[in-house]
């Protein structure tokens, strides 16, 4: 397939946000944040909901304005070049808006025709992004006869119906079984390898550790983390997490039991997480203290523990 893809070819920021907010009334959803995201750059805003992701995606789309601070999108304001910005961009929010009377072909051909695009090269690029996205067999049937899974790889496809210099994602995945979601993960990776620009907001840490080059961690509106998501994980978790489930009735308190053998114990409603850089010694450890868990199981450190370690809650609650 002959996706248009603009290559990494300039180190001036694609979107640059300094200071940046956004206030509804007295509720302040974005609170002086600053990024910059890079051509060819896989950028994720990951935290739960109402950390002000979605607010921040809306004002990059051009659709919410900026209530202070500065925002620029490929060098422009969006409050002066709003519709010069939004012709260039690729957008699939976060519940899907397709035309359930349409066919799928019909969805994309029509959308083509927003950005001024000739019947007959929307529909060759339809019959293209159909193909990228595993759905040219159900090119003829209508939207609303699709899976979750075929409505959210059919959205990806009409936003790459104008060859965007820019793809946003907001959630995109939210909602789907694991075998759905692989599917799209797949095809915006391989966007990623042939150079697209991506921003996405996700709370799954397993989605941003497959799609993102850079991220950052927003809670409460703020920025708490930024970098890679090794760099993220190497400074603020440790290389192996042990969890241990204990009866209701029985969870020990074990703040300075393992002093020396883990860095941090972190104990939720469900269950007790020892940080460690050996989880063996510090499972054996456990036993030594006497201590019966119901269950141990030793994981690397993931972007939920550094997000566990940031704010002091998890990502989904």
């Amino acid at each position: 397939m002959n996706l248009h893809i603009v290559a990494a070819t300039s180190s001036t920021p694609l979107i640059s946000a300094r200071n940046l907010s956004k206030s509804f009334g007295k509720l302040v959803a974005v609170d002086g944040i600053e990024f910059a995201v890079a051509r060819g750059e896989a950028f994720g805003f990951l935290g739960p909901n109402g950390a002000g992701k979605t607010s921040t995606m809306r004002m990059i789309a051009c659709v919410s304005p900026v209530t202070s601070g500065s925002l620029t999108i490929f060098g422009l304001d969006p409050a002066t070049h709003g519709a010069e910005i939004r012709a260039r961009l690729g957008v699939v929010p976060q519940e899907d808006t397709l035309d359930l009377e349409l066919t799928v072909r019909e969805n994309l051909q029509m959308y083509g025709r927003f950005f001024d695009l000739p019947w007959d090269e929307a529909a060759r690029r339809a019959d293209e992004l159909l193909e990228f996205v595993q759905l040219h067999e159900r090119a003829k049937d209508k939207v609303d006869q699709l899976s979750g899974g075929m409505k959210r790889r059919l959205s990806v496809a009409r936003a790459l119906i104008n060859q965007p210099d820019l793809l946003l994602l907001d959630e995109p995945t939210t909602g789907l079984d694991p075998q759905a979601r692989h599917l799209v993960w797949d095809r915006l990776y391989r966007l990623k390898q042939r150079g697209a620009t991506i921003v996405l907001t996700t709370h799954y840490m397993d989605e941003a550790e497959q799609l993102c080059d850079r991220l950052v961690v927003m809670d409460k509106a703020k920025i708490a983390a930024v970098g890679t998501p090794r760099e993220l994980i190497d400074e603020y978790s440790t290389r192996e997490v042990v969890e241990l489930r204990f009866p209701p009735d029985e969870q020990p308190n074990l703040d300075g039991v393992l002093k020396g053998v883990v860095e941090r114990v972190e104990a939720l409603p469900d269950r007790v997480l020892l940080y460690t850089a050996d989880g063996d010694a510090a499972t054996a450890a456990v036993h030594r203290q006497g201590l019966r868990p119901e269950s141990a199981l030793i994981r690397r450190g993931t972007l939920e523990d550094v997000f566990l370690r940031l704010t002091g809650r998890s990502l989904i609650e």
